[in-house]
C-alpha cells in the first residue's frame, strides 16, 4: 500500500518511464558529456534527481529489462543463459520472461491504472504456437502495446553490423563452395572417362546443391527482416517488416496520444526507445548535426523525443501528477562498429561496456527521476541504486503491495530520492554474466565507501584494449574469460574507473571478504514457489563463483538431515583445513559447511581425500578451498 514519507505528494501518481538502448552514462550532458547537446535530459536532471551510481542488473537487453519490471535478478526469474547467446535471439523463441512473475504494470493494472507499452519489448512472445503470445506484454500487465517484440538490430535495415546475418551465411557459403568444387571435380572425372558417373545424380546434384545455399545466403537477409523486424499493435501485426525510418515519429504520436486519452485516470507508460541501438536509425532532420558522428546524432534524437513526451505532459496539465523516470537498460557498447567506424557510445571514466558482466561500464547507466512539488530540485544520490529499486517503489506509490510470495531483490526509492533518510537499499549487489557470478559490490555505509571483488573479468581482445573486437560482446566464461585467484578488489569510491586493483593493506582486503562472507551466510533463501529452475541454464560453475551464488539459484533447503562425513584433509597447496567442513548426501543438492569456493584452481576430482564426491549429476566441487565462510545450513545448486 501507498505509505507516508514524510511529505506532502499527490496519491496514486501517473508514472511516465523512460528507458533507452545501449546509452552509455557519458553520453549526457548532467553526467559529464560537454560535446553532445542534451538539454531535455539535462533539464529533467536539474529539475529533479540524479542517481549517479545506478546500476543495470545485467549488461545485455533481456535480462536486464526482466529484472528492471520484476525487481528481481534475472537469475530468479530464468532470464539467463550459458551458451553465449546472452539474449533472445529470435522474436519466434519460445520461452522467455515468464508468466508466473509479477510485474509492477500486472499491479498497477489490478490497482485500477491505464498502462501502455511503446516500443522494444525483447521479452518473448510465444510458446507453443506462433499465435499464442504466451509472453507478449498483455500477458504481463499492460492494456496496450504499440512496439516491436524483438529488438532493432542492424540485420533489419540489412546494415553493418551484422547480428546474425553474417553468422548464418558463413556455413552456407562455404557448404555451396565445398559444392561446386566437388562438382568441378566429378564433371572433370566424367568428361575424362576417368569417373563412370551418371550425369544425374552425381554430377548434376553437387550443383543444384552449391545453387540452393548461394540462393539461400543471398535471401537469408531478407528471412530475417521479415521474421524478426516487424510492428505490433497489440496482437496484430500491423507493419512487416517495420519501416524503421518512420518508427520516431509513430512512436511519439502513440505515446503522446496516449497521455492525452488518460488525463482523467492514473496511467503508467513505458516508452522503450529503440534509440540508440545499432544501426541508429535516425530522422533525416537529426542526421549530420552532432559532433560525433551517427551515434550522437542517434542521442541528440532520443533527447529531442524525451523533450516531446515532457511537453505532453505538461501540455495536458500533468507534470506536477507524474513521476517521470529515465534511465538506460545497460551501458552503452564498446565492439558496435561498420566499415572501421566506432557505432557506440561512451561509458565515461568507468571501465567496460555492454556485455562486459562486472565492469562498471556496462552495468553503470543514467538514473535521472522528476517529479515536481514532491522531489527536490537538483538532489544527487551517491549511493548505490539499482534499476529493480523501481519496482517496490512504483507499486507502492500506486497503492499496491509489494509480493510476500517471493522474493524481491528491489528497495524503496523514495526515502532516497526524497533526502528524508539515509537511503535505504542493498549493502551488496550482484553482479552476473550469463548465470556466472563475476563481481559483488559492498556499500560500506559506516565509511561511505563503495567496494567490489571482481571473481572473473573478460579478456579483452586485443589486450589492453578495453574491448572484445571481433566479437558481438565479450565472453562471460571459456578462454576469453580470465578466473582470478584472488578477486581483484577495487574502491569504487576513490577509483570509479578500476583502473588500480587494491594491493594493499590486507587488513582491508580481509575486513572486505568478511563483509561479503557475513552477506553470503545469513542471506535467506529465495521464499515461495521456486522460480523458472535456473538449473536448466546452468551447467556446473567454475569454483570461483560459488562464492556469491549463495542466494540466487537455490531451492529450498532439502528437509533430510546431513549425513555426517570425516572431516577432508588438504594436501594441496595452499588450503587450509577446517574441522567443520562436511559434505553430504546425494541428490540434486550440494550442502556445503563452511567452506569458501574461492577460485578456479583445478584440483582432482576421483580417489581424492580431500573431496567426497556426491552421487548426483553435480558429482564435483573444483576449487580452491578457503575456511571459514560459509556456515551449516547454506545449500548450493549450481
Amino acid at each position: 500500500m501507498a505509505e507516508n514519507y514524510g511529505c506532502p505528494a499527490p496519491s496514486r501518481p501517473n508514472f511516465l518511464l523512460l528507458l533507452a538502448d545501449d546509452l552509455g552514462l557519458g553520453d549526457l550532458g548532467s553526467f559529464g558529456n560537454r560535446s553532445l547537446r542534451t538539454p531535455h535530459l539535462d533539464g529533467l536532471a536539474r529539475d529533479g534527481v540524479r542517481l549517479t551510481q545506478h546500476l543495470a542488473a545485467a549488461s545485455v537487453c533481456s535480462p536486464s529489462r526482466a529484472a528492471f519490471l520484476t525487481g528481481r535478478y534475472p537469475v530468479r526469474l530464468g532470464m539467463v543463459t550459458t551458451n553465449g547467446a546472452r539474449v533472445l535471439q529470435w522474436a519466434a523463441v519460445s520461452g522467455r520472461l515468464p508468466t508466473s512473475e509479477i510485474t509492477f504494470a500486472k499491479i498497477l493494472q489490478e490497482q485500477g491504472y491505464a498502462t501502455g507499452l511503446i516500443g522494444k519489448w525483447h521479452l518473448g512472445l510465444n510458446c507453443e504456437s506462433p499465435t499464442d503470445h504466451c509472453h507478449h506484454p498483455l500477458n504481463h500487465g499492460f492494456d496496450s502495446f504499440f512496439g516491436v517484440p524483438f529488438t532493432l538490430m542492424g540485420d533489419c535495415l540489412q546494415a553493418e553490423p551484422s547480428e546474425k546475418r553474417a553468422r548464418l551465411q558463413g556455413p552456407l557459403d562455404l557448404g555451396a563452395q565445398l559444392l561446386l568444387l566437388s562438382l568441378l571435380c566429378l564433371a572433370a572425372g566424367k568428361v575424362t572417362g576417368l569417373l563412370g558417373l551418371r550425369w544425374v545424380p552425381w554430377v548434376l546434384g553437387p550443383g543444384c546443391g552449391a545453387l540452393l545455399l548461394a540462393c539461400t545466403s543471398r535471401l537469408l537477409g531478407v528471412f530475417i527482416v521479415h521474421a524478426d523486424c516487424f510492428l505490433m499493435r497489440d496482437h496484430q501485426v500491423v507493419q512487416q517488416p517495420l519501416k524503421f525510418e518512420a518508427s520516431t515519429g509513430l512512436f511519439l504520436r502513440e505515446a503522446e496520444a496516449f497521455i492525452h486519452r488518460h488525463q482523467a485516470r492514473p496511467f503508467l507508460l513505458l516508452v522503450s526507445f529503440l534509440h540508440v541501438h545499432i544501426p541508429l536509425v535516425t530522422s533525416p532532420a537529426f542526421r549530420g548535426r552532432s559532433a560525433h558522428g551517427a551515434y550522437g546524432d542517434n542521442v541528440e534524437e532520443l533527447d529531442w523525443m524525451v523533450g516531446r513526451l515532457l511537453a505532453a505532459l505538461d501540455g495536458a496539465g500533468l507534470g506536477h501528477r507524474t513521476l517521470v523516470y529515465f534511465t538506460s537498460d545497460h551501458g552503452a557498447s564498446l565492439e558496435a562498429r561498420a566499415g572501421g567506424a566506432r557505432l557506440g557510445g561512451s561509458n565515461g571514466v568507468h571501465r567496460g561496456g555492454k556485455g562486459m558482466g562486472g565492469w562498471e561500464g556496462g552495468i553503470r547507466v543514467p538514473g535521472l527521476v522528476r517529479w515536481p512539488g514532491t522531489l527536490p530540485a537538483g538532489r544527487l544520490v551517491p549511493e548505490p541504486t539499482s534499476l529493480m529499486y523501481l519496482f517496490p517503489t512504483v507499486v507502492r506509490l500506486a497503492g499496491g503491495w509489494v509480493p510476500a510470495d517471493r522474493e524481491v531483490d528491489g528497495w524503496d526509492l523514495m526515502p532516497a530520492l526524497l533526502g528524508t533518510a539515509q537511503a535505504a537499499g542493498h549493502d551488496f549487489l550482484l553482479h552476473y554474466c550469463e548465470a556466472r557470478l563475476h563481481a559483488v559490490r559492498w556499500f560500506d555505509r559506516s565509511s561511505r565507501t563503495v567496494w567490489k571483488l571482481h571473481f572473473a573479468t573478460p579478456r579483452f581482445d586485443p589486450p589492453g584494449s578495453g574491448t572484445c573486437l571481433g566479437f558481438p560482446a565479450c565472453a562471460c566464461s571459456g578462454r576469453r574469460m580470465t578466473r582470478h585467484r584472488r578477486p581483484l578488489l577495487f574502491d569504487l569510491t576513490a577509483d570509479p574507473g578500476e583502473t588500480r586493483p587494491l594491493q594493499g593493506p590486507m587488513a582491508t582486503r580481509r575486513r572486505v571478504e568478511a563483509a561479503v562472507a557475513r552477506m553470503l551466510r545469513t542471506r535467506p533463501p529465495p521464499r515461495g514457489p521456486a522460480p523458472r529452475p535456473c538449473t536448466q541454464h546452468l551447467e556446473p560453475a567454475p569454483a570461483a563463483l560459488l562464492l556469491a551464488r549463495t542466494a540466487l539459484c537455490l531451492r529450498p533447503p532439502d528437509p533430510r538431515p546431513l549425513t555426517p562425513t570425516r572431516p577432508p584433509t588438504t594436501n594441496f597447496p595452499g588450503a587450509t583445513a577446517d574441522p567443520g567442513l562436511r559434505l553430504s548426501h546425494p541428490g540434486t543438492h550440494i550442502r556445503v559447511l563452511n567452506i569458501w569456493v574461492y577460485s578456479n584452481t583445478e584440483i582432482p576430482t576421483s580417489g581424492d581425500s580431500h573431496i567426497q564426491t556426491l552421487t548426483s549429476r553435480d558429482s564435483y566441487i573444483r576449487g580452491f578451498l578457503h575456511p571459514g565462510i560459509l556456515t551449516s545450513g547454506d545449500s548450493h545448486f549450481w
